[in-house]
């Protein structure tokens, strides 16, 4: 069998169940997989800070580990603490994006800190958004005058039909200059240029030392589909969205069932 050295995991339908919670067999597979020297890598649309308990539960800080944020935006060492690797978008397509926000009725956000900021047209979607990475919420006037900082992604939510539609308008209009892409039906996400899980994990495989070849990646959404296609073992979950099943190597068992541990117990340990 083919020895595969890093692991890849979405955490959202994938690493964790429907509770937002690494079960404890699939937190057993991830330890004994870190025992034996194989590199976890958490690849997720949350920022940063979203992402901090789930870096806590399987220990990265001390066994070491890898995030990548934002879909890969930002990379981070877990044991260093260091940022290897940061994409940020053009500072000047932001208040272009809050305009298209306003016009078509649906919410803009970005992150600052611990803060998911808001702009407009405050939805159920944000406060999901935030439930998930257990941040607040900040809404901010004049959005576009705000943000003078540098800016890894912003997300527009919306109701899953609107944003289907808006997907390949805003892709045609601004497809040269940001990569485009729903990571949920509601979440239509704005990155800088080439920023996916793939092209991140393929900076962070260089500077590892490793091979596509040698890499499992593990998703359910749209946003994993680039990861999936990209590494040697691409697997998706068996609640993937179908167009994930349908481009993957294999598909395992679902994120209630433990499908993570089951691919680590089966092709890594």
């Amino acid at each position: 069998m083919k020895e595969y050295k890093a692991i890849a995991l979405d955490i959202d339908g994938t690493l964790t169940n429907t509770k937002k919670e690494v079960t404890s067999r699939t937190k057993k597979a991830i330890t004994r997989a870190q025992e034996e020297g194989k590199i976890i890598i958490v690849a997720s649309g949350r920022p940063i800070a979203g992402i901090r308990g789930i870096e806590d539960t399987l220990e990265l800080e001390t066994k070491g580990g890898y995030i990548l944020a934002f879909n890969g935006a930002r990379i981070k060492d877990c044991k260093t603490g260091e940022i290897i690797y940061q994409n940020v978008m053009p500072r000047e397509i932001v208040p272009v994006l809050y305009n298209e926000a306003k016009e078509h009725q649906v919410s803009i956000i970005t992150y600052e800190g611990d803060d998911v900021i808001c702009g407009c047209n405050h939805d159920s979607y944000v406060d999901i958004e935030a439930k998930i990475n257990k941040i607040k919420v900040r809404d901010i006037e004049n959005f576009d005058q705000y943000i003078t900082f540098d800016v890894n992604k912003c997300l527009m939510t919306g109701e899953p039909e609107k944003l289907a539609i808006l997907e390949k308008e805003m892709q045609q209009k601004y497809g040269d200059q940001l990569s485009i892409y729903r990571s949920e039906p509601y979440f239509l996400e704005f990155m800088p240029l080439n920023v996916d899980k793939a092209n991140s994990l393929s900076h962070l495989l260089e500077i590892l030392g490793l091979t596509k070849e040698e890499l499992i990646a593990m998703g359910d959404g749209f946003n994993d589909l680039s990861m999936i296609q990209y590494a040697g073992l691409g697997v998706a979950m068996d609640n993937a969205q179908d167009i994930v099943k349908e481009h993957a190597d294999l598909i395992t068992k679902s994120n209630e069932e433990d499908g993570v541990a089951h691919i680590i117990e089966e092709y890594m340990l």
